[in-house]
């Protein structure tokens, strides 16, 4: 008798080809996000005349994202990823051509709208690592998520070094300073819109629900915070990588700020940024490999150790050039560690009918979190420093920590309900 190959053999060619398909889509899309990380901030500044309103470009980046995450991860659960990813993207290119006309029109509370639809590519982006867990097997899925994360490396950090050649480019095409970039952005969210549109057939997500016999006509049987309620697991998973992100952002998002109030010029902050970038996703398929071998819990220990050392870092070394480069490493790695062992949780957590709604209230969780910290890191900057800042961020790292080791002491930190 020929034994028939399991579920996961037969799906391995088509996983294989959905991964290859989403690292291309988060090239385009992290050249798309990292052109602003450093700019919005920059420009929330210029526009609204003060420093204090600097923390509000991330605020409304992740706050977009925020409310884009269950809006996107409902559309994947009804007509599939390649929709979903799509039409994240496409918002994002609109919120790119927003900004420019922001600045041209000086005009503050535009730049904000812009800044919360760009937001809409961060959630695609988010989402499009859950896409890489549709078809992998329970074995896998921490490396396949993982190599997805680390390709937005590629874009990212390219994204913060195009302000020289964006300032070429916005010359010619008469946009005004600072704005150049923000075409990069344009141009690379409508590519991956389009990347995903032609790629992603057949649908990873609708073939999964298929092959469990779900479907994806009808609405989730249940949403995303009964999903929280009922499984222990993954209401950890989405609180560690909520405050480990709100962490990452309230540091990230006043290093500008900090580094051109000490005389860095806009190529050494955005050279410094790019590192941080880096740090976010170069060494994740590292953490997701771990995560796979080792168990999920231990590398988000590993992961709050790191963030620990950033806060350490910035504390200790507040006036250093030096630090500021190391710490934002640091931080980057933490932030990779966190996320991407706590999102291969999630994604056990759960079976494949459930997981879009679970992802998307992790990913609404991951923002809104973000979001706060952004609000509230100005005005923190204002009154305490930046090492100050840090220190404030320690107590998120604290509970992250404990959670875990109680979590360790009472179970095992994999589940795998189906493959």
């Amino acid at each position: 008798m020929i034994e028939q190959p399991k579920a996961h053999d037969r799906r391995a060619p088509r996983q294989r080809t959905v991964v290859w398909i989403l690292v291309a889509g988060q090239i385009l899309g992290g050249i798309g996000m990292g052109a602003t990380l450093s700019l919005g901030a920059l420009l929330a500044a210029q526009l609204s005349g003060s420093s204090a309103w600097s923390g509000m470009a991330a605020t409304m980046s992740t706050l977009g994202a925020a409310l884009a995450a269950v809006p996107l991860a409902r559309l994947a659960q009804a007509r599939g990823r390649r929709r979903s990813l799509a039409a994240g993207s496409l918002v994002a290119g609109l919120g790119a051509a927003l900004a420019i006309t922001s600045v041209a029109v000086d005009n503050f509370p535009l730049l904000l709208m812009a800044l919360m639809l760009l937001g809409s590519g961060s959630a695609a982006n988010l989402q499009a690592r859950f896409a890489a867990t549709d078809l992998a097997s329970s074995s896998t899925r921490g490396r396949d998520l993982s190599i997805v994360v680390w390709s937005t490396t590629i874009g990212a950090v390219l994204g913060p070094n195009l302000f020289g050649p964006g300032e070429v480019v916005g010359a010619a095409l008469g946009l005004p300073p600072l704005t150049g970039a923000f075409a990069f952005s344009l141009a690379a969210t409508l590519g991956a819109a389009l990347v995903y549109t032609i790629g992603l057939r057949p649908d990873p997500l609708l073939t999964a629900m298929a092959e469990r016999g779900a479907t994806a006509s009808g609405a989730p049987r249940r949403g995303g915070l009964a999903l929280v309620r009922s499984h222990p697991a993954a209401r950890y998973a989405v609180a560690a990588i909520a405050l480990s992100h709100a962490t990452m952002v309230a540091l990230m998002s006043m290093a500008p700020v900090h580094l051109r109030d000490h005389g860095a010029s806009l190529t050494i902050v955005g050279f410094t940024i790019s590192l941080h970038v880096a740090g976010m996703y170069a060494l994740s398929p590292v953490f997701g490999a771990l995560a796979d071998r080792g168990g999920r819990m231990p590398v988000i220990l590993t992961g709050q150790a790191m963030l620990f050392s950033a806060l350490l870092t910035f504390w200790l070394a507040d006036e250093s050039a030096t630090a500021m480069v190391v710490g934002l490493i640091l931080l980057g790695v933490g932030w990779s560690a966190s996320v991407v062992a706590g999102s291969a949780l999630i994604s056990d957590a759960v079976g494949v009918h459930d997981r879009a709604p679970l992802q998307g209230f992790s990913d609404l969780s991951m923002n809104a979190a973000g979001a706060l910290a952004g609000a509230l890191a100005g005005p923190v900057l204002l009154v305490v420093g930046y090492s100050g800042l840090g220190l404030v961020a320690m107590s998120l790292v604290l509970v992250v920590t404990i959670w875990t080791l109680g979590r360790a002491r009472s179970g095992p930190s994999r589940l795998s309900p189906e493959t």
